[in-house]
């Protein structure tokens, strides 16, 4: 199956998804971790342009840009991972690209999902974790971190917002979206995940 996390900058879910795989490997369970945008070598370099502070793209063409990695990762990765029968954990999805594209960029969020649909070849993921947190916890946690910030983190309040609603609306939509308080700590969110996953594939 496919399982993704999702959630704004600083929500935790990359910290959540490497405790979440070590707990299914503990089970025996065969994983692949991955992420979006990257998790292939021309995937890589698309991310580096992205997220590459200074660089200006449209909507449209962050859209396209997305989905262009996002199509070689499915071929390459995803897709031969769940022909083998192991549990594919990717770090953004297609929820990311509707909700910050879409919801974030003001893009038609049908158009943006047909794109995302097209480029995963309609592999869709099976549970997905939406790791929610305010935009205060979010800036209080980037501004912790001794790195500089990406071109995504350095947008304004207002557009972390909308996606921020984006997502609560997708989750809100969506039955296999989990939403997870991203303000607890990260032993009682990996709980409640292990709880979820639990009902969904005993």
């Amino acid at each position: 199956m496919l399982i993704t996390f999702e959630g704004i900058e600083g929500s935790g879910k990359s910290t959540l998804l490497a405790g979440f795989n070590r707990a299914l490997q503990s089970m025996g369970r065969k994983t692949v971790v991955t992420r979006e945008p990257g998790g292939t070598a021309s995937g890589d370099a698309v991310r580096e342009l992205f997220l590459r502070p200074g660089m200006e793209w449209s909507a449209f063409a962050e859209t396209l840009l997305i989905n262009a990695s996002r199509s070689q990762l499915v071929k390459e990765v995803i897709a031969p991972a769940l022909a083998r029968g192991e549990i594919v954990l990717c770090d953004r999805y297609i929820d990311s690209t509707i909700a910050y594209q879409a919801y974030g960029r003001g893009l038609p969020v049908e158009t943006v999902r047909e794109l995302c649909a097209i480029a995963a070849d309609s592999v869709f993921p099976d549970l997905t974790f939406l790791v929610d947190i305010s935009y205060e916890t979010s800036r209080k946690r980037l501004a912790a971190r001794d790195a500089q910030t990406d071109r995504l983190e350095q947008e304004s309040a207002a557009f972390h917002e909308r996606v921020r609603q984006g997502y609560l609306r997708l989750a809100d939509s969506e039955p296999r979206i989990v939403r997870i308080d991203g303000e607890r700590s990260q032993e009682e969110m990996l709980d409640a995940v292990l709880a979820a996953f639990s009902a969904f594939a005993p």
